[in-house]
């Protein structure tokens, strides 16, 4: 599996959306169960500012051999290694020579 070992700017951004079952009944009452053993995925905005044409590549060459689909070793601003998939990206030429990069890693949980 391959690592990703660029350092991302800050601000990043994380945020959740733990996957939670809920079950309401007619009479107000809710219950709630956390949906599996993973149910709380991060995700994490990232930027990679004024960066050289060089390096823009890397990291582009790094997101597009994923395509997407396959998930890649990350440890995150927090210290938490895991496994991610980034499924959007997106580069502005700020000036020559010089590149911004935003990318949205996502957790997954496989073998």
């Amino acid at each position: 599996m391959s690592t990703f070992t660029f350092i991302p700017n800050f601000p990043i951004g994380e945020s959740s959306q733990p996957k939670v079952y809920k079950f309401q009944a007619g009479d107000g009452y809710e219950q709630r169960i956390q949906m599996g053993l993973n149910s709380d995925p991060k995700e994490w905005d990232l930027s990679f500012n004024n960066r050289s044409n060089a390096e823009r590549d890397q990291i582009l060459s790094f997101l597009e051999a994923q395509g997407g689909a396959i998930a890649f070793d990350w440890t995150s601003p927090r210290g938490i290694a895991g496994k991610y998939v980034c499924e959007t990206w997106s580069t502005n030429m700020t000036y020559s020579g010089f590149n911004d990069i935003s990318a949205k890693f996502r957790q997954v949980f496989e073998p």
